[in-house]
């Protein structure tokens, strides 16, 4: 498979997992967490992100070389 192709199966295999939401387990770490988040969230204290720019640091972080 291509680069492109195989991005794209994984797109298509994230789209799925989202709409089976309920049949996706979480681990209590992860449960933790995004309750911290929505806390700060609630409390004005989180800083966000335009999914743009956060693309484009997570490529920079996890690029193969």
């Amino acid at each position: 498979m291509t680069l492109a192709e195989k991005l794209h199966a994984m797109e298509a295999l994230w789209d799925d997992l989202c709409r089976r939401e309920a049949g996706v387990p979480m681990l209590q770490w992860h449960r933790d967490l995004l309750d911290e988040r929505e806390r700060l969230v609630r409390e004005g204290k989180a800083r966000f992100t335009d999914w743009e720019t956060a693309k484009r640091r997570i490529t920079g972080q996890t690029a193969c070389t």
